[in-house]
């Protein structure tokens, strides 16, 4: 019985490890959370995350791309004009993101705090 929930343990944990390396990108968080708000073309999401550098952005939306939580559509304009988007599955992240920012408020995680509070 004992063994059978380590391993379910390890499963489980298996399975945050997989999602952290989709996921895994420092700004992917941030990129999936703005892109939830909707379609964005690459100038409104560097401004709107402008503490972002332009090479993490691109590499990040090119990850998430890769990984299925990202659509890159490219439209036949001149310039080209390229809009980002959610997919279904980048949808579905955000029941997680929004426990994520629950949990950050709860134990009141900001910048520079460290330590827990009571």
């Amino acid at each position: 019985m004992e063994l059978r929930k380590e391993e379910e343990q390890k499963q489980g944990y298996s399975n945050i490890c997989s999602v952290l390396q989709i996921l895994g990108a420092k700004w992917a968080f941030l990129v999936i959370a703005e892109l939830s708000k909707g379609k964005r073309r690459f100038k409104q999401l560097h401004r709107d995350l402008a503490i972002v550098r332009t090479q993490s952005l691109t590499d990040v939306l090119r990850q998430l791309e890769q990984n299925g939580v990202v659509r890159r559509e490219v439209f036949p304009t001149v310039p080209v004009t390229v809009e980002y988007s959610l997919t279904e599955k980048g949808m579905d992240f955000k029941a997680a993101l929004k426990e994520l920012d629950n949990w950050a408020l709860k134990w009141r995680i900001r910048e520079g705090e460290g330590e827990e509070h009571s």
